[in-house]
């Protein structure tokens, strides 16, 4: 691994807030950012992805919930 400077929490949302330093990151570090950033399934919410579907102005797509609960 690469050394490198620690950060605080505050540092890094600071960063991800300035639009001229989030600019310096390529399409695929904003990528790996996005697939590896939440903690688990429990964050993938039918309502976080249609939201994120509406942000990104994306109307091809549609996401439905399947409960797989057994009883």
């Amino acid at each position: 691994m690469e050394n490198y400077q620690k950060i605080s929490r505050e540092d890094f949302i600071n960063f991800f807030r300035d639009d001229e330093k989030l600019n310096q990151l390529t399409v695929d570090d904003r990528i790996e950012i996005f697939r590896t950033i939440l903690v688990g399934s429990s964050d993938l919410t039918k309502d976080l992805l249609n939201e994120i579907l509406e942000d990104y102005s994306v109307s091809n797509l549609k996401i439905i919930e399947i409960n797989n609960d057994k009883k």
